[in-house]
């Protein structure tokens, strides 16, 4: 079985070695970077299967390291690590396109749940999109068609937007729901496997990314049911 990739983008030297350490010792593969500059660059060489970024870093901070990614690979599960502890880092770093967020100080065994249960998410997700056929994971949504197997949202036919896996699988969920509520702990439990302050938080920002998607068509509209979660009106 091969090792899962890490890439770790820390400049903090001695944490860089703490994490680097314990996680060979689980069995991981670790490749360090001590500047964004330099985690673009490994991020290129190495194709990791799970990123770590600092998002205080000097050449490249983290949250410019993590938007440059995304804009190659939207699949690629990113955690945060950072001592900076203000709801706007979060938020920030969710709209960039983080999977997760973990303040220093932290436990090792914390993050290394946290690495598995992203991994293991990931793999479900991949696995999901690959036995659904193309038929069944087709649907219009006013003007626009959703292809979920191909995790895209095409207006018209020529706007085409690509959606990382995490808001394919929001999108859906909405659609399987259409004018109907979709409870938003239902929806955190299956897609973010955990209710939690910080997950419900990130679903706010994918919902917000989403209804940027669909702005082009005004029939369209995901509403905020308070208290309880989403609707999308068609």
């Amino acid at each position: 079985m091969e090792k899962i990739k890490i890439l770790l983008v820390e400049d903090e030297e001695i944490l860089a070695m703490v994490v680097k350490e314990t996680l060979e010792k689980r069995g991981f593969e670790i490749a360090i970077a001590t500047n964004g500059v330099d985690g673009w660059s490994k991020f290129n060489y190495d194709k990791p299967d799970i990123c770590l970024i600092d998002i205080m870093m000097p050449r490249k901070d983290g949250l410019s390291l993590v938007a440059d990614i995304r804009k190659v690979d939207e699949l690629v599960p990113v955690i945060f690590l950072t001592a900076r502890t203000q709801t706007a880092d979060v938020l920030k770093g969710l709209e960039i396109g983080a999977d997760d967020y973990i303040k220093k100080p932290f436990s090792m065994e914390e993050l290394i749940l946290r690495i598995k249960g992203l991994i293991r998410r990931t793999a479900k997700a991949t696995k999901e999109v690959i036995i659904i056929s193309d038929q069944e994971s087709n649907a219009t949504i006013g003007d626009y068609h959703f292809n979920y197997t191909r995790l895209k949202l095409i207006y018209k036919a020529d706007v085409v937007t690509n959606l990382s896996q995490r808001e394919a699988e929001l999108l859906k969920l909405l659609l399987e729901n259409k004018n109907d509520l979709l409870d938003k702990r239902t929806a955190l439990l299956k897609i973010w496997g955990e209710d939690t302050i910080f997950t419900s938080r990130s679903m706010d920002v994918y919902v917000t990314r989403l209804r940027k998607y669909l702005l082009n068509d005004a029939r369209v509209e995901i509403v905020n049911v308070r208290g309880r979660g989403y609707k999308l009106v068609d």
